[in-house]
């Protein structure tokens, strides 16, 4: 009789009651590329395709106690975490992370919502970089959180590689700045690698509302493929690859007063089972 084993993935984040974007974005990229997918509630936010209306925070006490729970019993082959609004959540998780063997992670600095405005606060801010910065293989801030992080104006893909540089400085292991707001033909990515190399990917720019979430997809994408077995280069190339066929697989279900979700099933034959003899 054949018997197969997931890759064990966890998604440490928020709630989207809207389905598009935090554990519930996770928890399909995990499925869709063939991981078992597990999670950490954070907060409960009150939202929709058009914005956050309300955050419910989870207490500290329970994020820990969900962090024990899992890796005790389903340890993870790769972390992805996803927007940690205060100093103490931040404090909670990586106490967390500090207690079990070390993991492949990444993490997405949700800082800036799509209207521009800042999520977190600066002591936050400081309290990432500190503390879950040295933590994580890869952070993957798009523009306006590569600008937040930066201090710096980040409008260009020469700004992109100069905020890039000041990030890696930070104390990052590597850092992938997503470039989809760039006023371009083509959607422009830049990685930059632990090795001191910078690695540019161009995608096909799609006229689509489709969209909430694709931050959360990118992300938990690279961490399915890091729990897979692949290494840090191919994961970042294969979960944009991913991301990118997500959305211009995207279908509408919205009333047209927000940005739907991708479709993370628009291949269920890359379902992949690894088989033990």
């Amino acid at each position: 009789m054949k018997t197969y084993k997931y890759p064990s993935t966890l998604t440490i984040a928020g709630f989207d009651g809207s389905g598009g974007a935090g554990i519930q974005a996770d928890i399909k990229t995990f499925s869709a590329l063939g991981c078992y997918a597990t999670s950490v509630l954070t907060a409960l936010p009150v939202q929709n395709t058009t914005g956050v209306k309300n955050i419910f925070p989870i207490p500290y006490q329970a994020v820990s106690e969900q962090m024990d729970s899992i890796f005790e019993d389903i340890f993870p082959d790769a972390v992805k975490i996803g927007m940690v609004h205060t100093p103490e959540l931040v404090e909670t998780i990586v106490n967390g992370l500090k207690k079990y063997p070390k993991t492949p992670l990444v993490f997405d600095p949700v800082m800036v919502a799509t209207s521009g405005h800042k999520l977190i606060e600066n002591q936050t801010i400081k309290t990432i970089i500190q503390k879950l910065f040295p933590l994580a293989d890869v952070i993957t801030p798009n523009m306006d959180e590569a600008s937040v992080l930066a201090e710096m104006e980040v409008e260009t893909l020469d700004d992109m590689k100069k905020a890039g540089e000041k990030i890696m400085n930070l104390g990052c292991k590597s850092v992938l700045i997503k470039g989809g707001h760039l006023k371009t033909e083509k959607i422009t990515s830049l990685y930059f690698s632990e090795d001191g190399n910078i690695h540019s990917y161009e995608f096909e720019k799609f006229n689509t509302n489709n969209t909430h979430g694709s931050g959360c997809t990118l992300s938990s994408a690279i961490a399915a493929y890091l729990a897979k077995g692949e290494n840090l280069m191919n994961a970042v190339k294969l979960g944009q690859e991913f991301a990118h066929d997500a959305i211009d697989h995207g279908k509408d279900v919205t009333t047209g007063k927000g940005n739907g979700p991708l479709n993370h099933f628009f291949n269920p034959q890359k379902l992949i089972k690894n088989e033990l003899e």
